[in-house]
């Protein structure tokens, strides 16, 4: 879910993983694995990609 966010906002790797700063294979691996992702991070990547509240509970609903 989080990689198809990041396409449809137009971003590569590099660049969220810049803006959320992170390094780009940390959030690869979150991409691959999100369960690997800690707290801050995770707000970070909501608030760069605008993910809205009923996604993230649509999300969980689907884990």
């Amino acid at each position: 879910m989080l990689k198809q966010y990041r396409l449809k906002r137009g971003f590569t790797l590099e660049k969220l993983a810049e803006l959320c700063n992170i390094s780009w294979r940390n959030l690869q691996r979150i991409e691959n694995n999100p369960n690997v992702a800690k707290l801050e991070t995770i707000k970070k990547l909501i608030k760069v990609l605008e993910i809205s509240d009923k996604d993230i509970l649509e999300f969980i609903k689907n884990i």
